[in-house]
């Protein structure tokens, strides 16, 4: 996955114009939708806006950042010191396609804008990983841009869609209906689905506590 643009401080932090416009409303959803104690792993974390804003409102969670760019690494570093946080574990490299993930055992996944630009192999991988680590019940939160019912939502979605694969044949927008069947097939029920601002999406999981994963 590429790095997320923007602007680099002289601490190391990167802060994407993006990531502040888009903080504020996921959180509403998160406060709602995630449990009141426990460990969340965000996959993708990017620059470490997200997670050092959402864990200074939710302090009763821990939160375990992860990505692979090495620059984001430093980034969420820089932002959990900036922030003083005591609840945000250390970044960690994590690679979706790895068998064996750094964390387990966790409360709750995380994903925001990281399946359209990533291929499709990534997003099965994110699914089937998520339910080998998710707890019965955990919470698996995506966030970002889909297509519904085969048809993009807004002009805006198709145009940065075909923008999307011409950088890489592989990215684009993928239909939430195959993601939300995909995670049926890996033990995961969908609880909701928040339209959100910029024609974005918040899609919501529930571990299914009568299986288990391989």
């Amino acid at each position: 996955m590429p790095r997320m643009p923007g602007d680099l401080s002289d601490d190391g932090r990167l802060t994407a114009p993006s990531s502040e416009r888009n903080k504020d409303p996921i959180l509403e959803v998160l406060q709602r939708v995630l449990p009141e104690a426990g460990l969340v792993l965000e996959i993708a974390s990017g620059t470490g806006q997200h997670v050092v804003h959402f864990a200074a409102a939710l302090p009763r969670l821990t939160w375990q950042p992860t990505d692979l760019d090495r620059e984001h690494l430093v980034s969420i570093s820089a932002w959990i010191r900036h922030r003083g946080l005591d609840n945000v574990r250390p970044p960690l490299a994590l690679d979706v396609d790895e068998h064996a993930w750094p964390v387990d055992h966790v409360a709750a996944v995380v994903c925001c804008n990281m399946i359209h630009i990533a291929p499709w192999t990534a997003t099965i991988q994110l699914l089937t990983g998520a339910a080998r680590v998710l707890v019965p019940n955990g919470v698996l939160f995506l966030y970002g841009p889909y297509r519904r019912f085969g048809r993009h939502t807004a002009p805006s979605n198709e145009a940065f869609d075909a923008d999307l694969r011409r950088r890489n044949p592989e990215w684009g927008l993928r239909d939430m209906e195959e993601v939300t069947e995909l995670a049926g097939n890996n033990h995961f029920s969908l609880l909701e689905v928040v339209p959100m601002p910029a024609n974005n999406f918040s899609v919501v999981f529930r571990r299914d506590p009568a299986r288990t994963s391989a």
